[in-house]
């Protein structure tokens, strides 16, 4: 899914053009940079050895309601017992959060934006990255404060979230896929902290040195141990890793999460109910899920469900994209290969080679 694209900030005016010339080779991912945590958390909640002391934890996980705003204006449901979530990596500035990052940006925004599609049967995953950089159509979609906003052409997928909610973003990826989502689930990046200092810290690999000094970061090439607060600089950064774009930070945050899963797995958490909570305290603090989702119970159930799925096969597709003709700092869906590949997730079969391949570049 690699995508050599410049991205900025929702509502900057910045963008990809001077990433161009690097092309990246496509390989499989084996591991999803979000999805890892999203079960890692499951499986926290599905460890049963201590579940009494985990009734504490339901009121750490924050509630969305959906389907309210959501309506009876949907993609029908699969006709299998496949599941598919929506699964985003919010990067908020707002409270504690700000002190963590100099209170220099406001408001929170879509970091990383995965549809998740679990095929029946549950023993893999597929998982579809969106470019933060993708003009979309956007629905029609209630506002914060009361209201509608009219639906709009050639927005950026990555505004979206910033200005309208979960919701809104469940209503666009529904309306430009044609896929039900089943479930929503958020995992604020600021969470990795405590998370991170619960476990004791990670250790990550550096290909090169990283020096990003309003970040606080000086990290030497080598296998490094980051705390909580360097692994959260180490997500967010982009400068100072290869040309400074996107690309960079999409393979930091999956290298992380991979160091994070290794980590967890190494200490045996689930064999120590005491450490369990603690990091499970951390990771449930972090998460906010649609109703259906919002308990340790509900988490449960639906981490059992998923004990088949190996995280290692699991692939993740950057939507197939093109540069867009107008502004040559965003992109589009590229034809036919992104309804190639949502028509395989929307039926549940075996997603063709030819729907994985992307004429931009790097993708």
């Amino acid at each position: 899914m690699s995508q050599d694209i410049r991205t900025p900030d929702a509502g900057t005016d910045g963008g990809p053009s001077a990433g161009r010339s690097r092309k990246a080779p496509r390989r499989k991912r084996r591991t999803g940079r979000i999805i890892l945590l999203t079960l890692l958390v499951l499986a926290l909640a599905a460890g049963g050895t201590a579940y009494w002391m985990y009734s504490s934890l339901d009121g750490n996980i924050k509630a969305v309601d959906v389907d309210k705003a959501l309506g009876d204006d949907r993609p029908q449901k699969l006709p299998t017992t496949g599941q598919n979530l929506l699964v985003l990596g919010s990067d908020s500035r707002a409270g504690a959060n700000a002190d963590l990052d100099g209170g220099k940006v406001s408001g929170a925004r879509s970091d990383t934006a995965l549809v998740v599609h679990i095929p029946e049967g549950r023993t893999q995953a597929v998982a579809v990255s969106i470019p933060r950089d993708t003009l979309v159509t956007r629905p029609e979609c209630q506002k914060s404060g009361g209201g509608t906003a009219p639906a709009a052409q050639r927005v950026m997928f990555n505004s979206v979230f910033a200005q309208y909610g979960p919701a809104c973003v469940m209503k666009t990826v529904e309306k430009m896929s044609g896929v039900r989502l089943d479930h929503y689930l958020e995992i604020d990046f600021a969470g990795f902290k405590d998370l991170v200092d619960a476990i004791g810290g990670v250790t990550v690999d550096i290909e090169e040195p990283i020096r990003n000094g309003s970040a606080g970061l000086d990290l030497a090439a080598g296998p490094q141990r980051l705390d909580g607060t360097q692994s959260l600089a180490f997500v967010r950064t982009r400068y100072g890793v290869g040309d400074g774009s996107d690309l960079g930070r999409i393979g930091n945050q999956q290298k992380f999460l991979t160091a994070l899963l290794t980590e967890v797995r190494k200490q045996d958490l689930l064999s120590s109910p005491t450490k369990t909570y603690e990091v499970a305290d951390s990771a449930t603090k972090a998460l906010t899920t649609d109703s259906g989702l919002a308990s340790l119970t509900a988490l449960s159930e639906f981490a059992r469900s998923l004990n088949g799925v190996d995280p290692s096969s699991m692939e993740t597709i950057m939507l197939p994209v093109a540069y867009d003709k107008k502004d040559p700092n965003r992109v589009v869906a590229y034809e036919p290969n992104a309804s190639r590949l949502w028509k395989a997730i929307r039926e549940d079969t075996r997603i063709p080679e030819s729907a994985k391949k992307s004429p931009a570049t790097g993708g």
